[in-house]
């Protein structure tokens, strides 16, 4: 009877050994997925801290010139924001009117200075020159062909902007960065300002800077994988 005891004894003392290590791992498993979950919150929060300070660094520089340029700052998506359409181009031309060529030689090498800088370029992902138009082509016979023959023109536009920026003197002594990080992209009449939910043509028709950082992409990942394992 004795011996029963004991066997019983000593396999109790096993399941309860078993027990509290189980314990330990889940509490270790519990403090790494706590730890893990800290770091990302730590680096969307630093990411979000050097994207608000790219911000506030472009607004002290240009805070005075937007509004002559008939220009906004954006602050969610870092997108300086050309409005006056008719100071841009002419009406279906790709040519740069010599306005926006004079605003363009005094925002652009301050533009790469401020964001180039060490303490932000290697957060700068991509520089995009974006190109709206409004969603209407006179003698077009279908929306198709509305859509197409705008999508030509943005696209021209913003090369002819390009073209301009690598070609500015006083550019060249940052042009390999700004080659490595600048892109054109021909929008057409696909994001139409809307105001009182009727398109305003002129204001649709505009020319963006916008800086998408690597702080972009990763906060999404990691908000991703928040909300990943908020599911699960």
């Amino acid at each position: 009877m004795r011996n029963r005891d004991d066997h019983w004894m000593s396999i109790s003392d096993v399941m309860s050994g078993l027990m509290i290590v189980s314990m330990f791992i889940a509490i270790a498993f519990m403090m790494q997925v706590q730890n893990e979950q800290r770091q990302k919150n730590e680096m969307i929060y630093n990411y979000a801290v050097i994207k608000h300070k790219i911000y506030l660094s472009l607004l002290e520089e240009f805070k005075d010139d937007l509004p002559k340029w008939d220009a906004e700052l954006d602050e969610k998506t870092l997108t300086v924001r050309f409005k006056e359409s008719d100071v841009l181009f002419g009406v279906g031309s790709d040519f740069l009117t010599p306005k926006f060529q004079e605003i363009l030689n005094d925002f652009l090498p301050r533009y790469i200075f401020v964001i180039s800088q060490a303490e932000y370029k290697d957060y700068v992902e991509e520089i995009r020159i974006e190109g709206h138009t409004d969603p209407f082509w006179a003698g077009a016979a279908t929306r198709q062909q509305e859509y197409l023959n705008n999508m030509e023109l943005s696209q021209s536009r913003t090369r002819a902007v390009l073209v301009y920026a690598i070609n500015m003197p006083a550019l060249q002594e940052n042009l390999e960065w700004i080659i490595c990080k600048i892109t054109v992209n021909g929008l057409s009449s696909s994001q139409p300002v809307i105001f009182d939910g009727k398109i305003d043509a002129k204001l649709s028709r505009r020319v963006d800077f916008r800086i998408r950082t690597k702080a972009d992409e990763k906060m999404n990942e990691l908000a991703k994988g928040i909300t990943h394992n908020g599911e699960n």
